[in-house]
């Protein structure tokens, strides 16, 4: 074991959450500065997100609230004076900072160490015509290719290749500006972006219909090599790996190209000297015209991706952790697995479950973006799904990604035109108007054909389509039909809706004929090993429990699910702090949460963690096995928040503010009508079901007016209207947003300044509280706005009207826990909105 010479080590974060980095970043760098603290080094952090776990008071010994640039981060090193610095935690930022330090010898100048792999190893893989160029040194195939500076340069290389072709930006993240293309148009238009991001493009022969396989190899400093996990992409080459639906292990390579694409990887990880973690991605020919493997190396990622988080949660071994102790010239015999405690890193993970990672997608939330997804990263989050089956894992994947979707069945194809445009070009639709065709009678082959996705995939989703088929014409609920349903992803909803049955009724059946779920753990070795894990999921492929109950002393914390606009990083920084704060006061947790970018979802941030979906069935399940003594909902987002009716109904045990007054909140109608009986001003209101009462409102009070669903999150389906069109043209959205709930229209008052009360309150009583201010006047969202803490222009004498307002409904509403109130306040008085 080496003796630690470093004393102080800078991490670099990825800033601001982007498309192409996110929580998974967050994940890493907490990872890494538990194994730094493990070895007594004093850990400075740089990253400006208030929002991380990792920027956490007394968790980094030294945080700067600064952008991860060069010119401050030389700042901080001038300061600081660390021994090293790891580049591999933070993203692309990160890496083009560090890159960016040494190029000017900051790193020389102030004697600052690049820890883990050559800094030089990293440049190489991102410089991608000299990367290929090594590729092709040590033998691996990459495809025909050449670089670019200039359109010029493009035009020449384009006509020496051939179409079609892909184009990819160096040093650039989430495949930022690439794409393929067909002809010289495309050519010109696609370089043009790139080169606007970037000093150079990769232009490559395209490979249409390969396959899409990854590894995630880690090596320590004396050449030892695991693969941690193979991936396999459920859509061809041309869908960013963050684009498309990614399982995990793989299920279509035979034992020649599984084992080939292994010693691939790890001899271009060996070439490098990588000293942590790396991702290799190929494409693989799925039919090589010779009968032998036919695959190019399409990228390599020296450092911890987003491809990282998910092999890293899909196994249970901890990629960014074990990479951190690398760093400090630790070997993989040294490092503890700290999911087994039994075992040590060099094991590689064996997996006796399948899991499916499915991204989330929030393009309608811009207006004119294109549905079409490519090379290009558009989604804003992703789910994993872990189960026996692959269809039970890919129907749980659909439910997490979506908490009003069901199936892979379920879909809203308007006509014949839509669902041949969403089967033939690549859209976040794609997997469901595979199944509608195939319910159509559209055979595998004609799918394939189309879509490339490769047929052991497509027979599984015609599975599921069988077994609804065969279900809908014998709608017999016995405990057999019950169980095959249940083993292939149906949920109790999904059931009820298909024998015109309720979530409820299906769940008592389901209950009383024995159809429960079993609790499996995730011990990263299949059992070869015993293993003291808390790492568990839901099964119905299985006889027994792996754990037994925790009891009352447990209280369960429910995550936010996937990243999406309006529910990011914030609430799993609220989460892991409430998992800590129980631990304090000596009760147990139990975190639920399907997210793999998430510290939440780590090995030790809870005494329990289910990697399932936050929906009342699974819940439930999840409570009544465990007899938890209660449940906490409200630092999770608007997803748990929306649960609360049902749990309560359910007689669950909701810690904080009841159900009943959370739904005084939540329902638009009920809140005026509680300001009302306050005597709190608000904006004039109505609630409407139809235009005719609209118009009638604002024929009253005149435009411009608000327009807004109940129980929403960060806005949605939620918009100032300033004419009568814009009006009738928004209705029809926002009512199909929130159907069960009324839409409320209310004056609008333009010119106000917003300010926002956030507190935290006990039993009615204020216990503490903060008031920020927007910079813009009201009608920018406070996700969007720029929001200064504290108040500057603030009068003291408005200040303390909030305070008394805020106090009212805190009593009103018994609140205990964390609470936002939103004021437009003009002329020195507020309005509650």
């Amino acid at each position: 074991m080496p003796k630690n010479r470093f004393k102080k080590i800078l991490i670099l974060g990825s800033g601001a959450l982007k498309i192409g980095e996110a929580g998974e970043f967050d994940y890493s760098g907490s990872q890494a500065i538990k194994a730094l603290k493990e070895e007594k080094v004093k850990v400075v952090l740089v990253n400006p997100n208030i929002a991380t776990f990792q920027t956490s008071k007394d968790f980094a010994d030294e945080v700067y609230f600064l952008p991860v640039d060069e010119y401050f981060v030389e700042k901080v090193i001038k300061k600081e004076r660390p021994d090293g610095v790891l580049l591999s935690f933070g993203g692309q930022t990160a890496l083009n900072c560090g890159f960016a330090l040494a190029q000017r010898g900051v790193l020389e100048k102030y004697n600052v160490k690049v820890l883990g792999s050559p800094i030089r190893s990293i440049e190489l893989t991102e410089d991608r015509e000299k990367f290929a160029e090594h590729l092709r040194k040590i033998n691996v195939p990459v495809p025909p290719s050449g670089s670019a500076t200039n359109l010029k340069e493009a035009k020449t290389v384009a006509q020496k290749i051939g179409f079609p072709l892909m184009v990819r930006a160096a040093f650039a993240l989430g495949g930022q500006k690439s794409g393929v293309v067909n002809n010289e148009k495309e050519l010109l238009e696609i370089v043009g972006g790139a080169l606007s991001i970037s000093p150079q493009v990769l232009i490559e022969k395209y490979l249409h219909h390969f396959k899409e396989i990854e590894y995630e190899v880690v090596r320590d400093k004396s050449g030892n090599c695991v693969t941690v996990c193979n991936m396999e992409n459920l859509d061809p080459l041309g869908i960013h790996t963050g684009d498309s639906i990614v399982v995990a292990p793989s299920q279509t390579l035979n034992n020649e190209e599984y084992h080939k694409l292994r010693e691939a990887s790890i001899k271009i990880v060996q070439s490098l000297k990588i000293v942590g973690e790396c991702n290799v991605q190929f494409a693989l020919n799925s039919k090589p015209q010779n009968g032998e493997l036919d695959y190019f190396v399409i990228e390599v990622n020296a450092r911890l991706s987003r491809s990282s988080a998910l092999a890293s949660k899909a196994t249970g071994y901890p990629l960014a952790y074990v990479a951190a102790k690398l760093a400090l010239g630790y070997n993989l015999l040294e490092i503890e697995n700290k999911i087994t405690k039994v075992t040590q890193s060099f094991f590689e993970p064996a997996l006796d479950y399948v899991v499916v990672k499915m991204p989330r997608w929030d393009l309608a939330k811009f207006d004119g973006a294109l549905l079409h997804i490519g090379s290009a990263m558009k989604s804003v989050g992703e789910v994993m799904a872990i189960g026996r089956s692959f269809e039970e894992a890919l129907e749980k994947a659909v439910r997490m990604s979506s908490d009003i979707v069901e199936s892979v069945t379920d879909n809203n194809f308007n006509n014949k035109k839509d669902l041949k445009k969403f089967l033939n070009i690549a859209t976040p639709k794609r997997i469901f108007a595979i199944a509608e065709n195939m319910k159509k009678g559209m055979s595998v082959e004609n799918i394939y054909n189309i879509t490339g996705i490769d047929p052991w995939f497509l027979y599984k989703v015609q599975n599921i389509i069988n077994i609804e088929k065969k279900f809908l014409k014998n709608k017999i609920l016995n405990r057999e039909t019950l169980l095959v349903l249940k083993q292939n992803g149906f949920s109790d909803k999904k059931i009820g809706s298909l024998c015109e049955k309720t979530e409820l009724e299906i769940r008592g059946l389901r209950t009383s004929l024995g159809v429960k779920p079993f609790v499996f753990n995730i011990d990263t070795l299949a059992g070869e090993v015993p293993a003291k894990t808390n790492y568990l999921y839901l099964t119905y492929h299985g006889a027994h429990h792996d754990v037994s109950a925790l009891g009352k002393n447990a209280i369960m914390v429910l995550g936010s699910g996937p990243y999406h606009i309006g529910s990011s990083v914030e609430f799993d920084w609220s989460c892991v702090h409430t998992a800590l704060a129980l631990s304090r006061h000596k009760k147990q947790s139990i975190i639920i949460n399907c997210n793999p970018e998430t510290v939440s979802t780590d090995y030790d941030m809870s005494d329990r963690l289910y990697f399932e979906n936050l929906s009342f069935e699974t819940v439930a399940d999840i409570f009544e096995f465990e007899n938890a003594g209660g449940l906490i909902i409200s630092v999770g987002g608007q997803r748990p928040n929306n649960l609360a009716k049902q749990l309560s109904i359910a007689d669950f045990n909701i810690l904080g503010t009841k159900a009943k007054d959370i739904d005084r909140a939540e329902d638009r109608n009920l809140f005026s009508a509680l300001l009302d009986k306050l005597g709190i001003l608000q904006p004039k209101w109505q609630s409407f079901t139809s235009m005719k009462e609209a118009k009638k409102f604002t024929e009253a009070e005149g435009f411009p007016v608000l327009v807004r669903p109940s129980y929403v999150l960060s806005g949605s389906a939620m918009r100032v209207c300033y004419n009568k069109k814009q009006l009738s043209d928004f209705i029809d959205k926002a009512a199909v947003m929130s159907p069960s709930h009324p839409v409320t229209i209310s004056k609008y008052i333009e010119n106000a300044k917003e300010i926002e009360f956030d507190a935290v309150a006990q039993k009615g009583e204020l216990i503490i509280y903060g008031i920020s201010e927007h910079v813009e006047n009201a009608g920018v969202h406070s996700g969007d706005a720029t929001i200064v803490y504290p108040t500057q222009r603030v009068h003291s004498s408005t200040e303390f009207q909030l305070r008394e307002i805020s106090k009212k409904i805190a009593k009103e509403l018994s609140i205990t826990g964390p609470f936002n109130i939103q004021f437009l306040v003009k002329d020195n008085r507020p309005f509650v909105i």
